[in-house]
């Protein structure tokens, strides 16, 4: 991370969020480590009660990429809820950000691994919902209500992801709350992948080290699996609804880093595997500004309304 990474605060950057409160909180992961959030909402909406049947509530799980922490990303997700806000969204539905400090970035505790941020997603999924989907005496859900959750994820974040959706589609539990759609920004295949685009020679050593390594996201696989599981519940998600599950890829145009195949690929599994797939390729972007620019945002915002508004 950059230096200073870790001392930023999310009052740093509030002047450039619009409006937009944003608040830390302090949660756990499965195994115990302590965790960061950053919660945010408009400035003029209000909390959501689980008494009022009439509004529907989307809170979108944003996982970011491997550098930095999550202050300088707020302005950003900021500026996605007062897009929601300006283009005239239904004012039944509620949207809120929840974005995760993985371990051993910003004041998270422990240290980075792909088994503790799996940990750490489940864990950011149980606290979203006991603190929006539960009633008031804790016992039930507001499944009836049309409450979803969406995956956001940048880079190493679409890993983390697609990762925790296969996971709750193939979870049978009363319990949770649908992931409704999955945004995945600038995303790879699988680190595996990206060794043999980063080192294509073959007579390089590194395409070959890829079992030793300790992080694997695949989001091949992980997608793969979604649409399996979903096909086995009918291809309906938990609340009993006949619509699939909702993907938007963004890429860059101009990625530095990830091959624009591999976004092709992610596509086309996405279609094989039966899942409702938008893409979004945003001219001269790069690898981390491709929700930053105008078309890539834009894209974000429609496809929010359309999950939150179905």
């Amino acid at each position: 991370m950059p230096p200073g990474a870790r001392r930023e605060k999310i009052e740093d950057y509030a002047g450039m969020c619009g409006g937009v409160r944003w608040t830390e909180k302090r949660i756990r992961a499965r195994d115990g480590v302590e965790l960061g959030l950053c919660v945010g909402e408009s400035a003029n909406s209000g909390r959501l009660k689980a008494a009022d049947t009439a509004e529907r509530h989307v809170v979108i799980l944003y996982f970011q990429g491997n550098a930095s922490s999550l202050p300088p990303r707020l302005p950003l997700l900021s500026g996605v809820l007062k897009d929601l806000e300006r283009r005239g969204s239904d004012p039944r539905v509620k949207y809120t950000f929840v974005a995760l400090s993985y371990r051993g970035y910003w004041t998270s505790r422990g240290r980075a691994s792909q088994k503790g941020i799996e940990l750490d997603a489940l864990g950011a999924l149980d606290w979203i919902h006991e603190e929006y989907f539960e009633d008031l005496d804790g016992s039930t859900l507001r499944r009836d209500h049309g409450d979803t959750i969406v995956l956001w994820g940048q880079s190493i974040g679409a890993g983390v992801a697609t990762g925790l959706a296969a996971h709750q589609c193939e979870t049978k539990s009363n319990r949770r709350t649908s992931v409704g759609g999955l945004i995945l920004e600038t995303p790879f295949l699988s680190v595996q992948s990206m060794l043999v685009a980063l080192y294509p020679q073959r007579w390089l050593p590194y395409r070959y080290l890829w079992p030793f390594l300790r992080n694997w996201w695949d989001s091949e696989a992980a997608l793969k699996r979604t649409g399996v599981a979903l096909q086995e519940a009918g291809r309906e998600l938990e609340r009993g609804s006949e619509r699939k599950m909702r993907v938007l890829i963004v890429s860059a145009a101009n990625d530095e880093l990830v091959p624009g195949q591999q976004a092709d690929r992610l596509e086309e599994i996405c279609v094989e595997s039966g899942l409702d797939v938008q893409r979004r390729r945003v001219a001269g972007a790069l690898h981390t500004d491709a929700t930053v620019r105008a078309e890539g945002r834009n894209a974000v915002v429609r496809f929010l309304k359309e999950v939150g508004e179905r």
